[in-house]
Protein backbone atom coordinates (compact mmCIF):
# COMPACT_ATOMS: atom_id res chain seq x y z
CA UNK A 1 0.00 0.00 0.00
CA UNK A 2 1.29 3.45 -1.02
CA UNK A 3 1.73 6.42 1.26
CA UNK A 4 -1.03 8.04 -0.10
CA UNK A 5 -3.27 4.97 -0.38
CA UNK A 6 -2.40 4.86 3.59
CA UNK A 7 -3.64 8.27 4.05
CA UNK A 8 -6.99 7.35 2.67
CA UNK A 9 -7.58 4.01 4.12
CA UNK A 10 -11.24 3.45 4.86
CA UNK A 11 -10.36 2.08 8.31
CA UNK A 12 -8.02 5.10 9.71
CA UNK A 13 -10.76 7.24 8.69
CA UNK A 14 -13.25 5.70 10.38
CA UNK A 15 -11.16 5.80 13.29
CA UNK A 16 -11.20 9.43 13.37
CA UNK A 17 -14.21 10.04 12.88
CA UNK A 18 -15.14 7.87 15.96
CA UNK A 19 -12.96 9.34 18.05
CA UNK A 20 -14.23 12.67 16.75
CA UNK A 21 -17.76 12.33 17.20
CA UNK A 22 -16.83 10.67 20.83
CA UNK A 23 -14.89 13.73 21.76
CA UNK A 24 -16.75 16.53 20.26
CA UNK A 25 -18.50 17.75 23.42
CA UNK A 26 -19.85 21.21 22.59
CA UNK A 27 -20.79 23.41 19.70
CA UNK A 28 -17.41 24.75 18.04
CA UNK A 29 -16.33 26.49 15.18
CA UNK A 30 -12.80 25.49 13.30
CA UNK A 31 -11.23 27.49 10.55
CA UNK A 32 -8.94 26.64 8.55
CA UNK A 33 -6.81 29.91 6.37
CA UNK A 34 -5.35 27.71 3.69
CA UNK A 35 -6.31 27.90 0.11
CA UNK A 36 -5.62 24.16 -0.58
CA UNK A 37 -7.12 22.99 3.12
CA UNK A 38 -10.03 24.71 1.84
CA UNK A 39 -10.09 22.78 -1.76
CA UNK A 40 -9.29 19.70 0.13
CA UNK A 41 -12.34 19.23 2.92
CA UNK A 42 -14.75 20.06 0.14
CA UNK A 43 -13.76 17.57 -2.31
CA UNK A 44 -13.14 14.57 0.26
CA UNK A 45 -16.45 15.81 1.71
CA UNK A 46 -14.95 16.35 5.54
CA UNK A 47 -17.63 18.69 6.33
CA UNK A 48 -20.06 15.55 5.93
CA UNK A 49 -17.81 13.29 8.18
CA UNK A 50 -18.27 15.26 10.89
CA UNK A 51 -20.74 15.63 13.78
CA UNK A 52 -23.38 18.61 13.28
CA UNK A 53 -21.56 20.65 16.47
CA UNK A 54 -18.65 20.94 14.34
CA UNK A 55 -18.44 23.61 12.41
CA UNK A 56 -15.61 23.98 9.49
CA UNK A 57 -15.12 27.58 8.10
CA UNK A 58 -12.53 28.86 5.68
CA UNK A 59 -10.90 32.01 6.11
CA UNK A 60 -8.21 34.29 4.10
CA UNK A 61 -6.28 31.64 2.68
CA UNK A 62 -6.09 32.35 -0.76
CA UNK A 63 -4.32 34.69 -1.95
CA UNK A 64 -6.51 35.53 -5.10
CA UNK A 65 -9.54 36.17 -2.74
CA UNK A 66 -7.50 38.65 -0.15
CA UNK A 67 -6.07 40.55 -2.82
CA UNK A 68 -8.31 43.51 -2.39
CA UNK A 69 -9.69 46.06 -4.80
CA UNK A 70 -7.29 48.99 -5.06
CA UNK A 71 -4.49 46.52 -5.45
CA UNK A 72 -6.25 45.50 -8.86
CA UNK A 73 -6.67 49.03 -10.08
CA UNK A 74 -3.04 49.45 -9.45
CA UNK A 75 -2.93 46.32 -11.79
CA UNK A 76 -5.24 47.80 -14.40
CA UNK A 77 -3.44 51.38 -14.24
CA UNK A 78 -0.13 49.51 -15.00
CA UNK A 79 -1.73 46.94 -17.65
CA UNK A 80 -2.74 49.67 -19.72
CA UNK A 81 0.07 52.06 -20.09
CA UNK A 82 1.84 51.79 -23.56
CA UNK A 83 4.59 50.16 -23.54
CA UNK A 84 4.11 47.65 -20.90
CA UNK A 85 3.78 43.68 -20.97
CA UNK A 86 1.62 42.87 -17.94
CA UNK A 87 2.24 39.39 -16.74
CA UNK A 88 0.19 37.60 -13.99
CA UNK A 89 -0.98 33.95 -13.12
CA UNK A 90 -3.84 32.60 -14.76
CA UNK A 91 -6.34 33.15 -11.49
CA UNK A 92 -5.77 36.73 -11.54
CA UNK A 93 -6.66 37.18 -14.79
CA UNK A 94 -10.62 36.67 -14.33
CA UNK A 95 -10.43 38.45 -10.74
CA UNK A 96 -13.05 41.18 -10.54
CA UNK A 97 -13.07 44.25 -9.28
CA UNK A 98 -15.80 46.98 -10.04
CA UNK A 99 -16.99 46.14 -13.47
CA UNK A 100 -13.20 45.39 -14.71
CA UNK A 101 -11.13 42.78 -14.96
CA UNK A 102 -7.53 42.06 -16.03
CA UNK A 103 -9.24 39.61 -18.86
CA UNK A 104 -11.51 42.29 -19.94
CA UNK A 105 -8.25 44.66 -20.65
CA UNK A 106 -7.14 41.88 -22.39
CA UNK A 107 -9.77 41.19 -24.38
CA UNK A 108 -9.53 45.73 -25.15
CA UNK A 109 -5.83 44.93 -26.36
CA UNK A 110 -3.64 45.96 -23.30
CA UNK A 111 -0.78 43.62 -23.81
CA UNK A 112 -1.18 40.66 -20.48
CA UNK A 113 0.20 37.67 -20.92
CA UNK A 114 -0.36 34.26 -18.17
CA UNK A 115 2.95 33.37 -16.94
CA UNK A 116 3.66 30.02 -14.90
CA UNK A 117 6.40 31.95 -12.30
CA UNK A 118 7.91 35.11 -12.20
CA UNK A 119 11.02 33.45 -13.80
CA UNK A 120 8.90 33.36 -17.05
CA UNK A 121 8.57 37.17 -16.51
CA UNK A 122 11.59 37.65 -16.17
CA UNK A 123 12.77 35.62 -19.64
CA UNK A 124 10.24 37.75 -21.46
CA UNK A 125 12.01 40.96 -20.43
CA UNK A 126 15.35 39.36 -21.87
CA UNK A 127 13.48 38.41 -24.83
CA UNK A 128 11.69 42.39 -24.75
CA UNK A 129 14.41 44.51 -24.14
CA UNK A 130 12.66 47.49 -26.36
CA UNK A 131 9.57 46.81 -23.66
CA UNK A 132 8.86 46.75 -19.56
CA UNK A 133 8.06 43.69 -18.40
CA UNK A 134 5.93 43.64 -14.78
CA UNK A 135 5.13 41.07 -12.75
CA UNK A 136 1.79 40.66 -10.85
CA UNK A 137 3.45 38.99 -7.44
CA UNK A 138 0.88 37.65 -5.57
CA UNK A 139 0.89 34.53 -2.87
CA UNK A 140 1.80 34.37 0.78
CA UNK A 141 5.04 32.93 2.29
CA UNK A 142 5.25 30.31 -0.24
CA UNK A 143 5.23 31.74 -3.75
CA UNK A 144 7.45 34.71 -2.15
CA UNK A 145 10.86 33.09 -2.28
CA UNK A 146 10.58 32.34 -6.35
CA UNK A 147 9.83 36.23 -6.79
CA UNK A 148 12.82 36.89 -4.13
CA UNK A 149 15.13 34.48 -6.16
CA UNK A 150 14.09 36.39 -9.51
CA UNK A 151 14.26 40.07 -8.15
CA UNK A 152 17.63 39.07 -7.50
CA UNK A 153 18.46 37.28 -10.85
CA UNK A 154 17.74 39.89 -12.57
CA UNK A 155 19.81 42.57 -10.39
CA UNK A 156 22.57 40.33 -10.99
CA UNK A 157 22.02 39.99 -14.47
CA UNK A 158 21.26 44.03 -14.63
CA UNK A 159 17.79 43.39 -16.43
CA UNK A 160 16.68 47.00 -16.16
CA UNK A 161 13.32 46.39 -17.77
CA UNK A 162 11.81 44.28 -15.56
CA UNK A 163 9.72 44.66 -12.39
CA UNK A 164 6.95 43.82 -10.24
CA UNK A 165 3.26 44.69 -8.56
CA UNK A 166 4.03 43.44 -5.09
CA UNK A 167 0.67 41.89 -3.94
CA UNK A 168 3.14 39.27 -1.70
CA UNK A 169 1.11 38.62 2.11
CA UNK A 170 2.29 37.12 5.24
CA UNK A 171 0.07 34.68 6.81
CA UNK A 172 0.82 35.15 10.44
CA UNK A 173 -0.09 38.50 10.84
CA UNK A 174 -3.45 38.06 9.22
CA UNK A 175 -4.32 35.33 12.11
CA UNK A 176 -3.22 37.55 14.57
CA UNK A 177 -5.86 40.24 13.32
CA UNK A 178 -8.81 38.02 12.41
CA UNK A 179 -8.91 36.01 15.38
CA UNK A 180 -8.95 38.16 18.68
CA UNK A 181 -13.18 38.44 19.15
CA UNK A 182 -13.82 36.14 16.58
CA UNK A 183 -15.97 33.33 16.93
CA UNK A 184 -13.38 30.82 15.83
CA UNK A 185 -12.45 28.06 18.59
CA UNK A 186 -9.46 26.65 16.79
CA UNK A 187 -7.06 26.94 13.63
CA UNK A 188 -6.12 24.45 11.23
CA UNK A 189 -2.57 26.12 9.97
CA UNK A 190 -1.67 26.10 6.42
CA UNK A 191 0.70 23.62 5.29
CA UNK A 192 2.29 25.00 2.39
CA UNK A 193 3.19 27.91 3.86
CA UNK A 194 4.70 26.36 7.16
CA UNK A 195 6.57 24.04 4.98
CA UNK A 196 8.32 27.62 4.45
CA UNK A 197 8.24 29.42 8.39
CA UNK A 198 8.52 25.90 10.27
CA UNK A 199 5.67 25.02 12.56
CA UNK A 200 7.04 26.71 15.65
CA UNK A 201 5.95 30.32 13.11
CA UNK A 202 2.62 29.51 14.50
CA UNK A 203 3.17 28.64 17.81
CA UNK A 204 1.49 32.16 19.21
CA UNK A 205 -1.78 31.12 18.47
CA UNK A 206 -2.12 28.64 21.40
CA UNK A 207 0.12 30.35 23.60
CA UNK A 208 -0.99 34.55 23.42
CA UNK A 209 -4.20 33.83 21.08
CA UNK A 210 -5.32 30.74 23.72
CA UNK A 211 -6.39 28.27 20.74
CA UNK A 212 -5.70 24.99 19.64
CA UNK A 213 -4.27 24.59 16.36
CA UNK A 214 -2.46 22.10 14.46
CA UNK A 215 -0.61 22.38 11.29
CA UNK A 216 -1.99 19.94 8.50
CA UNK A 217 -1.14 18.58 5.10
CA UNK A 218 -4.39 17.97 2.58
CA UNK A 219 -5.07 14.45 2.56
CA UNK A 220 -7.99 12.94 4.41
CA UNK A 221 -6.17 11.39 7.22
CA UNK A 222 -3.99 14.84 7.87
CA UNK A 223 -7.01 16.90 8.20
CA UNK A 224 -9.28 14.51 10.09
CA UNK A 225 -6.14 14.12 12.28
CA UNK A 226 -5.57 17.81 13.18
CA UNK A 227 -9.50 18.16 13.67
CA UNK A 228 -9.40 15.35 16.37
CA UNK A 229 -6.38 16.90 17.86
CA UNK A 230 -7.91 20.34 17.97
CA UNK A 231 -11.40 18.35 19.51
CA UNK A 232 -9.47 16.89 21.78
CA UNK A 233 -7.85 20.11 23.33
CA UNK A 234 -11.34 22.13 22.96
CA UNK A 235 -12.62 19.46 25.12
CA UNK A 236 -9.67 19.51 27.51
CA UNK A 237 -10.01 23.60 27.71
CA UNK A 238 -6.46 23.28 26.34
CA UNK A 239 -4.56 25.12 23.57
CA UNK A 240 -1.35 23.78 22.50
CA UNK A 241 0.22 23.73 19.06
CA UNK A 242 0.38 19.92 17.33
CA UNK A 243 2.50 19.47 14.19
CA UNK A 244 0.19 17.07 11.97
CA UNK A 245 1.95 16.84 8.83
CA UNK A 246 5.90 16.19 10.11
CA UNK A 247 6.59 14.60 6.30
CA UNK A 248 6.95 17.86 4.85
CA UNK A 249 6.90 20.75 7.98
CA UNK A 250 9.82 20.80 10.90
CA UNK A 251 9.86 23.82 13.26
CA UNK A 252 12.06 26.01 11.94
CA UNK A 253 11.15 25.67 8.37
CA UNK A 254 13.34 26.28 4.90
CA UNK A 255 16.11 28.52 6.21
CA UNK A 256 17.05 29.19 2.50
CA UNK A 257 13.83 30.17 1.20
CA UNK A 258 13.74 32.74 4.65
CA UNK A 259 16.96 34.16 3.78
CA UNK A 260 15.89 34.97 0.32
CA UNK A 261 13.07 36.81 1.53
CA UNK A 262 14.75 38.82 4.08
CA UNK A 263 17.61 39.92 1.62
CA UNK A 264 14.88 40.82 -0.89
CA UNK A 265 11.89 42.22 0.98
CA UNK A 266 10.71 43.61 4.16
CA UNK A 267 7.64 43.73 6.45
CA UNK A 268 4.68 46.42 5.26
CA UNK A 269 1.16 47.28 6.38
CA UNK A 270 -1.25 45.93 4.01
CA UNK A 271 -5.02 45.82 2.93
CA UNK A 272 -6.62 42.51 2.90
CA UNK A 273 -10.28 41.79 1.61
CA UNK A 274 -12.68 41.34 4.15
CA UNK A 275 -9.69 42.23 6.77
CA UNK A 276 -8.22 45.84 5.90
CA UNK A 277 -5.34 47.71 7.10
CA UNK A 278 -3.18 44.89 9.01
CA UNK A 279 0.27 46.46 10.16
CA UNK A 280 3.52 44.49 8.73
CA UNK A 281 0.81 42.12 7.14
CA UNK A 282 2.67 42.10 3.29
CA UNK A 283 5.97 42.68 1.58
CA UNK A 284 7.34 45.57 -0.26
CA UNK A 285 10.90 45.47 -1.53
CA UNK A 286 14.07 46.65 0.17
CA UNK A 287 15.08 50.29 -1.01
CA UNK A 288 18.04 48.15 -2.57
CA UNK A 289 15.89 46.56 -4.76
CA UNK A 290 13.83 49.35 -5.18
CA UNK A 291 14.71 50.02 -8.92
CA UNK A 292 12.15 46.43 -9.72
CA UNK A 293 9.47 48.32 -7.80
CA UNK A 294 6.75 48.71 -10.87
CA UNK A 295 5.00 51.33 -8.63
CA UNK A 296 8.25 53.22 -7.73
CA UNK A 297 8.81 52.81 -11.10
CA UNK A 298 5.53 53.90 -13.34
CA UNK A 299 3.61 56.02 -10.77
CA UNK A 300 0.26 54.30 -11.88
CA UNK A 301 -2.83 56.78 -11.70
CA UNK A 302 -4.80 55.87 -8.53
CA UNK A 303 -7.85 53.94 -9.75
CA UNK A 304 -11.08 54.02 -7.20
CA UNK A 305 -12.57 50.54 -7.56
CA UNK A 306 -16.06 49.88 -5.51
CA UNK A 307 -16.97 45.60 -5.38
CA UNK A 308 -20.20 44.53 -5.99
CA UNK A 309 -22.24 45.79 -2.68
CA UNK A 310 -24.44 41.94 -2.98
CA UNK A 311 -20.87 40.10 -3.02
CA UNK A 312 -20.38 38.18 0.09
CA UNK A 313 -16.52 37.70 -0.11
CA UNK A 314 -15.65 39.95 2.46
CA UNK A 315 -17.57 37.87 5.16
CA UNK A 316 -16.48 34.95 3.88
CA UNK A 317 -12.83 35.50 4.59
CA UNK A 318 -13.29 36.34 7.80
CA UNK A 319 -15.35 32.98 8.81
CA UNK A 320 -18.52 34.83 9.51
CA UNK A 321 -20.85 33.50 6.27
CA UNK A 322 -20.48 30.79 3.75
CA UNK A 323 -20.77 30.77 0.33
CA UNK A 324 -24.37 29.27 -0.23
CA UNK A 325 -25.08 32.58 2.18
CA UNK A 326 -24.57 34.78 -0.59
CA UNK A 327 -27.50 35.14 -2.66
CA UNK A 328 -25.27 35.78 -5.47
CA UNK A 329 -24.23 32.23 -5.15
CA UNK A 330 -24.60 29.53 -8.35
CA UNK A 331 -27.27 32.74 -9.91
CA UNK A 332 -25.20 35.44 -11.02
CA UNK A 333 -21.94 34.53 -9.48
CA UNK A 334 -20.69 31.17 -11.23
CA UNK A 335 -16.91 30.35 -11.93
CA UNK A 336 -17.07 31.04 -15.92
CA UNK A 337 -18.74 34.47 -14.84
CA UNK A 338 -17.63 35.01 -11.23
CA UNK A 339 -18.80 38.40 -9.39
CA UNK A 340 -16.31 37.73 -6.22
CA UNK A 341 -12.51 36.80 -6.29
CA UNK A 342 -13.56 33.83 -4.24
CA UNK A 343 -15.07 32.11 -7.08
CA UNK A 344 -12.27 32.62 -9.25
CA UNK A 345 -9.61 30.75 -7.75
CA UNK A 346 -9.83 26.81 -7.39
CA UNK A 347 -8.74 27.87 -4.02
CA UNK A 348 -11.24 30.09 -2.73
CA UNK A 349 -14.39 28.99 -0.98
CA UNK A 350 -16.88 29.84 -3.15
CA UNK A 351 -15.37 27.95 -6.10
CA UNK A 352 -14.90 24.81 -4.06
CA UNK A 353 -17.66 24.93 -2.14
CA UNK A 354 -19.13 25.19 -6.23
CA UNK A 355 -17.20 22.54 -7.93
CA UNK A 356 -17.94 19.93 -5.16
CA UNK A 357 -20.78 20.50 -2.67
CA UNK A 358 -22.98 22.81 -4.88
CA UNK A 359 -25.84 19.97 -4.89
CA UNK A 360 -25.58 19.66 -1.38
CA UNK A 361 -25.99 23.64 -0.21
CA UNK A 362 -28.59 23.85 -2.96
Amino acid sequence: MSDYQMLREAHTIQSLRDFINDNAVRPCTIMEVCGTHTMSIARWGIKTMLPDQIRLVSGPGCPVCVTDASMMGTAFSLAQKPGIIFTCFGDMLRVPAGDKSLLQLKSSGSDIRIVLSPMDALQLAVENPEREVVFFAVGFETTAPLTAATINLANQKQITNFSILCAHKTMPAAIKALLPGSAVDALICPGHVAVITGCKKFQFVAEILKRPAAVAGFEPFDILLAIAYLIKDIKENAAHLYNCYPRAVDDNGNITAQEIIDQVFMPADGIWRGLGLIKDSCLSLRDEYSDFDAVKKFAPEPVSISDNPACMCSAILRGESSPEDCQLFDKQCTPEHPVGACMVSAEGSCAATYKYMRRKAK
